[in-house]
């Protein structure tokens, strides 16, 4: 027997049992209380990846609006419906039709592939229709890659790009194109692109009136 003061006594097995209720209690509260915590870690982490997805949302947002508003701006030049062309505005307004030397020629030559022939009818189409006062430059470019034996014919990339120039000028005057606002201009490698694909082509520039 344990006594308790006074006149009151519990027995051992019914003290134990209290003193054990009591351990069971501290324990789930504590359990109940990292539940608590871990939650509201849980709840915080998860405010912040909203905060940081809302964040990231309103800049997309941004972009967004902004590439719109520069597609907007973007003049309609007439040669938005030809395959395998891509079409840029230089600075003082000059419209450039990019057209990739693979389409044009085939590797280490100057003529003209047939089917390239198509692309560049559209072009003219479009040069005499939309721009028959305006001076046009016919631009060859290549990559930096030597030539090897089977192209050695041209010695560098430079008259390579020129006779890859002037095959177009000289398709396009066929087409009716005025050959006194015409010419061609070869710059080899010094343009490059980011890759040699895009290094190798032929831009045709519609110089402002």
């Amino acid at each position: 027997m344990v006594v308790f003061g006074g006149c009151k006594s519990v027995s051992q097995r019914d003290y134990d049992a209290a003193i054990d209720e009591n351990t069971q209690l501290r324990e789930r509260i504590a359990g109940l209380q990292e539940n608590a915590r871990q939650a509201s870690d849980g709840n915080s982490e998860f405010q912040s990846q909203n905060s940081q997805l809302r964040s990231e949302n309103q800049r997309l947002q941004s972009d967004l609006s902004e590439a719109q508003a520069a597609l907007n701006a973007r003049p309609v030049t007439g040669f938005e419906q030809i395959d395998g062309v891509d079409i840029g505005v230089r600075s003082g307004g000059a419209i450039v039709v990019r057209v990739p030397g693979d389409v044009l020629f085939n590797s280490g030559s100057n003529q003209l592939r047939n089917d390239a022939k198509a692309t560049l009818d559209q072009i003219s189409g479009v040069l005499k229709s939309q721009y028959s006062a305006n001076e046009i430059r016919v631009e060859g470019y290549t990559d930096s890659d030597k030539l090897v034996k089977t192209k050695a014919k041209w010695g560098t990339n430079e008259n390579l790009s020129s006779a890859r120039a002037l095959a177009v000028e000289t398709y396009l005057v066929g087409k009716g194109i005025d050959n006194d606002r015409i010419y061609s201009a070869a710059f080899g490698p010094s343009k490059s692109k980011g890759t040699k694909k895009d290094s190798r082509r032929v831009e045709i520039v519609i110089l402002t009136q």
